[in-house]
């Protein structure tokens, strides 16, 4: 019989899932949703953003070994000031529960128009 107490920071599957669409990341000011659709190394990746533009977007020296990023994920952007149509920062990747949660609550309806074409 295992009769260990749970530790703090272990949640079970569903208090994980309640965690996850209760604190999602939404965009802010000039922030942008995007789907990763390259990584072309030296934490550089090219995101498909939701305004239309293609960014080549890096991912901050605060963040590099934490971020792992694949391509297919949804990912929040932060345009620069300077050449922001062109370049940005990622800021966050949205876990597959998070993904779900934006889709429900339309943020991300401009996806399926971008994947047509």
């Amino acid at each position: 019989m295992d009769r260990r107490k749970p530790k703090k920071n272990e949640l079970s599957a569903e208090e994980q899932y309640q965690e996850d669409i209760r604190r999602v990341k939404l965009p802010r000011g000039n922030q942008t949703l995007g789907i990763l659709e390259q990584r072309v190394g030296g934490s550089r990746t090219i995101v498909r953003c939701l305004d239309g533009k293609t960014r080549n977007c890096r991912i901050p020296g605060r963040l590099k070994r934490r971020l792992w990023v694949r391509e297919g994920d949804i990912v929040l952007i932060e345009p620069w000031e300077h050449g922001g149509d062109e370049k940005g920062d990622l800021v966050f990747k949205y876990k597959p529960t998070q993904v779900s949660f934006l889709k429900s609550k339309g943020y991300l309806d401009k996806i399926q128009e971008a994947d047509e074409f």
